[in-house]
């Protein structure tokens, strides 16, 4: 893959990262929740780092023509330390914050599949790396978010003694 190739593609993952970290950030702005705040607060942060790592690679590869061999470890937590009782009793089905996790699991699909397609295709190990450990941390944004939505929606359809089988 060619340096004007992989900045292009390092463009796009910046533009993914920045939409994701808007839409987290107005999310958190606008619920009256704390727990469900704090919980898109903290992802909008996340966003935040993917944005940094990928303009430290963006300008490595413009000033030398290669990506920085070491990538952050992950802080995200695990499912089960964020998904608590406070942010699933805040939200609610027809909520706001509902509709926003439900926006949400489909940003995140969205990236995984595109650092998933862009770790395969890469032929450079630093580009690889990169790519694999940017899809690897939003499946675990993506493993959160659908335990919310499945928490939610098992609620929502045992208070209205809703169960399709």
């Amino acid at each position: 893959m060619t340096t004007q190739r992989s900045l292009e593609i390092i463009r796009q993952a910046l533009l993914l990262e920045k939409r994701g970290k808007s839409f987290y950030s107005k999310v958190a702005e606008h619920t009256q929740h704390t727990s469900v705040r704090d919980f898109f607060s903290n992802m909008a942060e996340e966003e935040q780092t993917h944005i940094e790592l990928l303009l430290k690679h963006y300008r490595s590869l413009k000033e030398s023509g290669g990506f920085v061999a070491d990538n952050s470890e992950d802080p995200s937590k695990t499912a089960s330390e964020v998904v608590n009782s406070d942010i699933i009793a805040q939200i609610t089905g027809a909520d706001y914050e509902s509709a926003a996790i439900s926006a949400a699991i489909n940003m995140e699909e969205r990236a995984i599949s595109v650092y998933s397609e862009r770790a395969e295709s890469a032929t450079n190990s630093d580009e690889k790396k990169l790519y694999g450990w940017l899809a690897d941390w939003e499946r675990k944004h993506l493993h959160q978010l659908l335990e919310i939505d499945r928490i939610v929606t098992e609620r929502i359809w045992s208070d209205n003694n809703y169960w399709p089988f």
